[in-house]
């Protein structure tokens, strides 16, 4: 009884690891695909796009493909200064800019800690997370994940990481990423987000335009209904210092 149970419990075991490793496969082969063709969608644009018209019973999807040369150099150098300065250099994850964020994160923490302790309470406003995410890895996490964040999540959002950095061109990866990315309600992409917000191609961006757009990108919703943010112009400024610090692929 106990080793037909055994037995069975192994079978199932096998057959998990079998579908784990298929479904990693699924995804090098799609990201493979896509050195040749590009996407028409990522998986969270259709998450967005589906949320919208459930809610309002309209699709709201703006989006143009553009290729590299047809976007500004001065967004490619605005998100990378804003985003991932090191893009360039590290293999599509950023370990150093991991472990700043960890510890920015448990800096946070304790203060918040502390605040409460002086107030006698036991409750804690919940602190603002700071990820350390590259933009291969905020690509692999649109292009073919839910937003669920759990380890087995985070385990294929490393797979696709690593097939993206191996199949395609660091050029590549940005263009991709350029052209999926949200920037506001229903806006995907560097064209849709310049025709939205300036009225103009994202081939004709001025270096405070793209600053602006890259500021927008860890909470482009939020932004867009605050055109007028201090905090929106004042980061701008930064980044647009920054620009030239980086090198672009």
């Amino acid at each position: 009884m106990l080793s037909s149970i055994f037995k069975a419990f192994k079978q199932w075991l096998w057959l998990m690891l079998a579908g784990f490793v298929i479904l990693q496969l699924f995804f090098v082969g799609r990201v493979a695909f896509m050195a040749v063709v590009n996407p028409s969608s990522t998986a969270f644009e259709r998450s967005q796009a589906w949320q919208i018209a459930s809610t309002q019973g309209q699709l709201i999807w703006r989006q143009q493909w553009r290729a590299d040369d047809q976007i500004a150099k001065t967004l490619k150098r605005a998100v990378l200064a804003s985003e991932d300065s090191g893009f360039t250099s590290h293999n599509g994850i950023w370990w150093e800019a991991i472990e700043k964020a960890w510890q920015k994160n448990a800096k946070t923490q304790a203060k918040l800690e502390a605040q409460a302790a002086k107030k006698n309470s036991t409750k804690t406003a919940a602190p603002k997370i700071v990820g350390g995410s590259t933009i291969t890895q905020q690509l692999a996490k649109n292009l073919l994940l839910s937003g669920e964040r759990t380890m087995l999540r985070k385990a294929q959002e490393w797979v696709i990481t690593m097939a993206l950095e191996t199949f395609l061109t660091k050029q590549q990866i940005l263009t991709l990423y350029l052209n999926h990315v949200e920037w506001g309600r229903g806006i995907f992409g560097a064209e849709a987000a310049a025709q939205h917000y300036f009225q103009k191609p994202a081939s004709k961006l001025t270096a405070w335009e793209a600053a602006r757009l890259a500021v927008m990108l860890p909470r482009p919703r939020y932004f867009e209904k605050l055109p007028q943010s201090v905090y929106l112009s004042d980061r701008a400024e930064t980044i647009m210092a920054r620009m030239n610090d980086v090198a672009l692929p």
